[in-house]
């Protein structure tokens, strides 16, 4: 069973809403506010319409949406990243907005209707407050793609994109397990924010995958309350190597690299929460977990491109079988690349249940 530890720190007040919206800004900053909108001016038609120019002004304008650090070179950046990359390529426009409050993101939503976007982008489902918004005459021309979960909806006016969770990081799990016995280590750590169904899940399916390879092995997860908060990810991270924590998975957003240098320090082997990033050096990663939104997005851009990204549909990935979500191991000793490997090809032809090892070893 998980052993759960919570960080005690008093909470920081919060602020008060501002009154009134401000203009949203097409640029990469997190505090970029959103406007007001009048939804009556509409045509709530939404019929005929041709991708990519929705709404017939002669271009193309992605708008994005994430409730995370959208500089946090991980999760949030990765998003926003593959609509610049792809954007740049096609010559269209990207308006961004990150750190978008759930409670606001309805009206940042309107707000990007009204700046004529041809498709509003969800970094993530913590947003899905938003989604009203297709529904509304304000959105009438435009195309939503909306990372899912089982908590969102399925409508007629929004694409979702989803994978399964269970079998991400069971196989991350699996990775470090290998480690692990190669080291003769039993003691993990999980670092993440806040203490949500999709959180406690991934750290089931981390120990039920270390579990695959080393039976005994203990795990120790820390909820510290804020993805971003580096002081936090920081103190969570001291006191599981203190325990004896060999590996330390730092399951957050902008507070990643913190606790991943510290680890570095103390010679505890990390993971990413989401992007290839074997190639970095400060700080290092041993294991690359990649389920990288900007990944899934791009895709879904691609057949934007093509008039053909479907609204009323949901787009699953499947590890084994697509390319990405997948895991690897920045720098495999023996055979345990192979191990890997094949540990995920049997999930890709089901020879293995992520859902059945998540329930017994988690």
């Amino acid at each position: 069973m998980t052993t759960r530890s919570t960080l005690r720190r008093p909470r920081a007040a919060v602020g008060l809403a501002l009154a009134g919206a401000l203009a949203l800004a097409g640029c990469a900053s997190n505090d970029a506010t959103a406007a007001k909108t009048d939804t009556s001016a509409s045509d709530s038609s939404g019929k005929g319409l041709k991708q990519p120019d929705l709404n017939g002004d002669g271009k193309v304008v992605i708008g994005v949406l994430s409730p995370g650090d959208i500089n946090d070179h991980g999760y949030y950046q990765s998003f926003v990243d593959g609509a610049d990359a792809f954007a740049k390529e096609k010559g269209w426009k990207v308006i961004k907005r990150g750190s978008v409050p759930v409670n606001d993101a309805l009206n940042a939503a309107r707000a990007l209707c009204q700046q004529n976007v041809d498709l509003v982008a969800l970094g993530a489902s913590e947003l899905k407050t938003a989604i009203p918004a297709s529904e509304q005459p304000v959105c009438a021309k435009t195309a939503w793609y909306v990372p899912s979960s089982a908590n969102i909806d399925q409508t007629p006016k929004i694409m979702l994109s989803a994978d399964d969770p269970n079998q991400s990081m069971l196989v991350a799990g699996y990775a470090a397990g290998l480690k692990m016995k190669t080291a003769g280590d039993t003691k993990a750590g999980f670092i993440t924010g806040a203490k949500a169904d999709f959180s406690v899940a991934a750290a089931k399916a981390f120990l039920a995958g270390i579990r695959e390879v080393v039976p005994k092995a203990k795990l120790t997860t820390t909820y510290t309350g804020d993805f971003n908060d580096s002081a936090k990810a920081k103190e969570a991270t001291q006191a599981q190597i203190s325990q004896g924590a060999k590996v330390v998975y730092p399951y957050l957003g902008g507070a990643t690299d913190a606790s991943a240098q510290l680890a570095n320090s103390n010679k505890v082997l990390t993971l990413t929460p989401g992007t290839d990033r074997c190639d970095s050096t400060a700080p290092k990663f041993d294991i690359s977990v990649i389920f990288s939104p900007g990944d899934y997005f791009r895709a879904a851009l691609e057949e934007f491109a093509k008039n053909n990204l479907k609204m009323g549909t949901t787009r699953v990935w499947q590890l084994g079988v697509d390319p990405y979500p997948t895991v690897k191991i920045c720098d495999p000793k023996g055979d345990e690349a192979q191990q890997l490997a094949d540990f995920i090809k049997k999930i890709g032809s089901k020879e293995i249940d992520p859902a059945a090892e998540v329930k017994r070893l988690g």
